[in-house]
């Protein structure tokens, strides 16, 4: 699945980047009809320690699907974000069975 990744006011690493392509590519296995997906990952200035913000935009025929969460670090807005988008994609999939 092709992964586009955009950080917002700050570079990614590259570590970080293939952490999401990696996590991104598990998706497949739930739902195999996903196009692309689109990442957005932004640091927000403020004083809490929940600062960092993980978008993800997952296109599939006819829709698509979009989590939004906010944690401490990037990795765990991932876990978090892809285990979302699991359960989506399986319901979305099941949908599909019921009306075939």
């Amino acid at each position: 699945m092709k992964v586009n990744t955009q950080s917002i006011n700050f570079n990614a690493d590259r570590k970080l980047i293939a952490f999401i392509q990696k996590r991104m590519d598990k998706l497949d296995m739930f739902y195999d009809k996903v196009i692309k997906s689109d990442v957005y990952l932004k640091v927000e200035n403020t004083s809490d320690k929940q600062n960092k913000v993980f978008e993800a935009r997952v296109s599939v025929p006819g829709d698509s699907l979009i989590v939004k969460k906010q944690c401490k670090t990037f990795e765990e807005g991932v876990g978090v974000a892809v285990s979302s988008l699991e359960r989506q994609l399986k319901k979305r999939k099941e949908k599909l069975r019921a009306y075939s």
